[in-house]
């Protein structure tokens, strides 16, 4: 309820801004697939390191029109930390800005619906960085992949209630695991998931 009041005060806000377009409803027929890599897995203290996205039209992966962008180390990632996360400091020195880099997104991205595995997570990471930039948090509709596979597998086996993991799903759905820990390789394994899955239930993918 919260979510979607934030949603409507936020659209009242931004009616006649820059980004306006980003609330009205999506008519056509592309989704965009979602990925981070991060510093930690606590939404609230975590930096980003990369973001990516891809669209899929129908059943097609539009992979020679995604978007995969390394940003730039924030002052208050230290070596200390990227040693923990297995990055290198050279890895995080060249790349984009924070504000670069979410404006370049929500241009990709647009209106259209979002598609992720545990997408509650990317979400709350780029909306801790998106609200105080640009005043407003993603208003996209969501599909959370992790639980369309974890609805699969319920259905399946009625006795398994443990948190969905990302290669036993790639694996099980016969989809390659693309570049794991890259922010574009998750993306495309990702949309790779969710079109076997719509396939399966007998849905179109959007």
């Amino acid at each position: 309820m919260l979510k979607a009041l934030r949603r409507v005060a936020d659209r009242r806000r931004h009616a006649n801004g820059e980004y306006a377009w980003l609330f009205h409803p999506y008519t056509g027929d592309e989704m965009v697939v979602i990925d981070t890599e991060t510093t930690g897995p606590d939404t609230r203290h975590a930096e980003l390191v990369s973001i990516a996205a891809v669209r899929v039209r129908g059943d097609h992966i539009q992979t020679s029109d995604s978007l995969d962008m390394r940003l730039r180390r924030p002052d208050s990632l230290t070596g200390d930390s990227i040693r923990i996360h297995g990055l290198r400091g050279v890895d995080l020195d060249d790349g984009e800005s924070v504000d670069v880099a979410l404006a370049r997104l929500l241009d990709f991205v647009g209106n259209r619906p979002l598609v992720g595995w545990h997408l509650g997570f990317d979400l709350a990471i780029l909306n801790r960085e998106l609200r105080p930039r640009f005043g407003f948090e993603l208003p996209n509709a969501t599909v959370d992949v992790a639980q369309l596979w974890r609805r699969r597998l319920r259905r399946q086996h009625p006795e398994i209630d443990s948190l969905p993991r990302f290669e036993s799903a790639a694996e099980r759905l016969n989809v390659p695991v693309m570049g794991r820990h890259t922010a574009l390789g998750d993306a495309v394994t990702t949309a790779l998931m969710f079109l076997r899955l719509e396939r399966e239930a007998g849905k179109p993918s959007i």
